[in-house]
């Protein structure tokens, strides 16, 4: 008596998936694209798209509330702490609004590209209020 798996025909796109290697520990495939990195890119933006690529895998392995539930909290630490102290909250928010902001530029249109600039000048603002700047 044959295994029945050998009878079976294989399946057409067998072969055609991807490795597994392209997916993070969280288990979520990476998303689909024809490009990781931005075709023709040199000097810095080359440099950095390069030096991103391991974070942004991590991030996308963790599950999806985690990230914004932290920039929440410390974005409402440093709208409730009217010190220093709310200032070195907002930075990091800050700064991980300036890298995806720098990341997804050359994708965006005109009012996204806005709409990262209002963002990223709101949250200096606020960091500088809280450092005592104005």
């Amino acid at each position: 008596m044959a295994d029945k798996r050998s009878q079976r025909p294989a399946h057409p796109l067998a072969r055609s998936r991807p490795p597994e290697r392209g997916r993070p520990r969280g288990g979520r495939p990476l998303p689909p694209g024809e490009h990781f990195l931005t075709p023709g890119a040199t000097g810095l933006r080359r440099t950095v798209e390069r030096r991103s690529a391991a974070p942004l895998v991590f991030l996308f392995g963790l599950p999806r509330w985690i990230l914004p539930a932290l920039l929440v909290v410390l974005l409402l630490v440093g709208f409730a702490v009217p010190s220093a102290w709310g200032g070195v909250a907002v930075l990091p928010v800050l700064a991980f609004v300036v890298w995806l902001a720098y990341m997804s530029w050359p994708s965006l249109g005109m009012k996204g590209r806005v709409l990262r600039v209002v963002l990223v000048t709101f949250l200096a603002l606020l960091a500088a209020d809280r450092f005592g700047a104005f």
